[in-house]
């Protein structure tokens, strides 16, 4: 929740904008099947990626469209930055000048939970001049707030007699009983860690909204678990005096974890303390030499985005980074079907986990506590279909499969709960429950603690792929790039999870249930990366 302030926004105060391009719907059609052409395994073109110029021709719009929007900004005295990709316009202004040039007003509003946290935003509906409005889709980061990202769920020290796994006593006592690099190891049997990173291979995790990483607590972590996690290059700042009190769990998680899997693969933060999709694939897309796996643990329901032309912008976006022959993994979230908006009419599906152009992970528990072996799906992690966007072919046979399956056994919820025609995710998953929570290094190196949720799921895969592109790289191949293609032509490379409770989150409804083969509590089950290695 959002409060507006009761002092006034100064005229000289600066609001920031992105003028969002409209596309010619014909060449994003024509696009996204190259798309998926380059990133299918069996096709000719797999692993061919665009340079930035055949992107710019194939998608771009026209640049009388991108001279028009800038000759409006000029009337006002702004001058905005073009995206590389000629569909953005990124704009820095007074709010005396924003009201006058969107014909709106603008107030400052706080967040209840995070009362560090105040954005300027729009009061009422702002307007464009309508020869302006034909070629914009969206003017965003003036009208949407972002949800607050919660911490993943944090568990006290677990002191009962340690009967688990010796790879759970991996970091000693402080994590009695907690998942370690020594377990994922041991689970999705890669080896960590890698022995030569290929030239130009690299890896990426995103933080938002105060996240920030120390290196008290890195050096900590890799002492206590015998890991060598390092953070090559941070983008957009740090403040490692707020991880001290413990304010940076879910940063720590991400870094600590990708990083003890695919180090010493250059791992880059970047952050941003903004919750803002297009501003982030954005600078991604604008570094000279952009990660090519980045891993990203937030996210909203579909329902609390702005619009469907804002989500469709984003997803644009996303398959432009696709093209470039990056992978982008989003965890599919911690409150099971209903999202963070609650028990509803319908179950309400992710965002950005439920795009056709992102891997989404779920999350998994281990069925024995404390003994590596079978997972079981965890009934928090995200999972379902898209009520914006439809069923993408790379995953038509899985998911259809399952939906008859699924029926035929009973367990499918009610249609009335789900879009069954919509984009289903998550497309693999990784432990992230409850029975084995991760050990992290917290308060400055000072604690240690168990954390669980698909924010671990997510940097563990994400890690995986790097090590997989490495792979690729040193026989002297491309990157990945998209991987669902991959992913759905290969369901023997995963540990298929046939049990677990349904992904409703304990709240008394229906959600769905694992079954043989992809579902949609947690896709195609978790990574074996011995497996994957062999068909990479």
């Amino acid at each position: 929740m959002w409060l507006k302030e009761k002092k006034a926004l100064k005229d000289t105060d600066i609001v920031k904008a992105i003028f969002v391009l409209k596309h010619d719907d014909s060449s994003v059609r024509a696009f996204e099947k190259t798309l998926i052409d380059i990133s299918t395994p069996s096709s000719v073109n797999y692993g061919k990626w665009l340079k930035p110029d055949e992107i710019i021709k194939s998608i771009a719009p026209a640049e009388a469209n991108v001279k028009l929007v800038t000759d409006f900004l000029a009337k006002f005295g702004v001058t905005g930055r073009v995206s590389k990709f000629r569909d953005m316009i990124h704009v820095t202004m007074p709010v005396k000048t924003a009201n006058e040039m969107l014909q709106t007003e603008f107030a400052l509003f706080r967040s209840v939970s995070e009362r560090d946290v105040a954005l300027p935003r729009i009061t009422k509906p702002y307007s464009l001049p309508s020869e302006v409005a034909k070629v914009v889709s969206i003017v965003d980061d003036i009208m949407r707030f972002p949800a607050m990202r919660s911490s993943p769920k944090s568990y006290g020290l677990d002191t009962t007699p340690l009967k688990d796994d010796d790879e759970f006593g991996a970091c000693g006592t402080k994590c009695n009983g907690y998942t370690t690099p020594a377990v994922l190891e041991s689970a999705y049997s890669y080896s960590s860690p890698v022995a030569k990173v290929a030239a130009g291979n690299s890896m990426s995790v995103a933080e938002f909204q105060l996240q920030y990483w120390d290196q008290a607590d890195l050096t900590s972590f890799n002492k206590a678990c015998g890991t060598d996690a390092s953070v090559h290059d941070t983008i957009g700042g740090n403040n490692e005096r707020i991880c001290s009190a413990g304010g940076c769990v879910e940063a720590l998680l991400d870094i600590e974890y990708i990083g003890a899997v695919a180090n010493p693969i250059p791992l880059t933060v970047l952050y941003s303390a903004d919750y803002s999709l297009l501003d982030w694939v954005d600078q991604v897309m604008s570094l000279d030499n952009p990660p090519l796996v980045h891993s990203v643990s937030y996210g909203n329901d579909e329902i609390q985005q702005t619009s469907d032309a804002y989500m469709q912008s984003v997803n644009i976006e996303f398959m432009t980074a696709g093209a470039m022959g990056l992978s982008i993994l989003f965890a599919s979230g911690d409150q099971g079907v209903w999202g963070r908006s609650g028990v509803g009419a319908t179950y309400h599906p992710d965002f950005p986990a439920g795009s056709p152009y992102v891997t989404a992970v779920g999350g998994t528990d281990f069925a024995s506590k404390g003994v590596i072996g079978e997972e079981s799906a965890w009934s928090c992690g995200g999972g379902g279909f898209s009520d914006a966007f439809a069923r993408p072919s790379w995953q038509e046979d899985a998911v259809s499969t399952y939906l008859s399956r699924a029926a035929a056994a009973g367990v499918l919820p009610s249609s009335e709960y789900f879009n069954a025609s919509g984009r289903a995710y998550p497309d693999v998953s990784a432990l992230g429950g409850q029975v084995n929570p991760y050990c992290v290094a917290v308060k400055g190196g000072s604690s240690f603690g168990g954390v669980a949720g698909t924010s671990a799921s997510c940097p563990v895969v994400a890690g995986i792929f790097a090590q997989l592109n490495n792979v690729r790289l040193s026989a002297g191949k491309p990157a990945l790039g998209f991987l669902n293609p991959l992913i759905y032509a290969n369901p023997q490379c995963f540990n298929d999870v046939k049990d677990g409770s349904q992904n409703n989150c304990n709240r008394g409804t229906t959600g769905f249930s694992t079954t043989v083969g992809w579902d949609a509590a947690t896709g195609h089950g978790s990574p074996n990366y011995a497996c994957l290695a062999k068909v990479v």
